[in-house]
This record gives structure tokens, C-alpha cells and sequence, in this order.
């Protein structure tokens, strides 16, 4: 996912896509341990889409702080 499609979305959709994020991590996790992953590369990726939500997330924090 890019960051300017990130940066689009709303605070609900960024919370939704967060918690989505943390489930599919999981899922992939429970699917290395069991030998069923096929490439494990899924799984850094999806933690840098989880950082860059976080990243926009704050950014927003911040300028409403501002």
C-alpha cells in the first residue's frame, strides 16, 4: 500500500485497515510456524504497511494539536 493512498483515508478507515493489518500479521505468523507459508516476505510488508498508518496517524494527531 502507498502512502498517498494511505494518507487519504479517513481516522475510522485508518483504524479499520490497522486492525485488519494486525489480523492478516497474525494469520501469517500462525501460517510460518505451521510451514504453510509460502512467502515469508508477506509478512515484512505488512508490518511496513502497519508503519506507515501509524506514521500518518500521527501525522494527523499532530496537526490537530497544532
Amino acid at each position: 500500500m502507498k502512502i498517498k493512498q494511505i494518507r487519504e483515508f479517513s481516522d475510522e478507515e485508518l483504524r479499520l485497515e490497522l486492525d485488519r493489518l494486525h489480523r492478516h500479521v497474525f494469520d501469517l505468523r500462525t501460517q510460518s510456524v505451521t510451514e504453510k507459508l509460502e512467502d515469508p516476505t508477506l509478512i515484512t510488508k505488512a508490518r511496513h504497511d502497519i508503519a506507515r498508518i501509524l506514521t500518518v496517524m500521527r501525522e494527523k494527531q499532530n496537526k490537530t494539536t497544532r
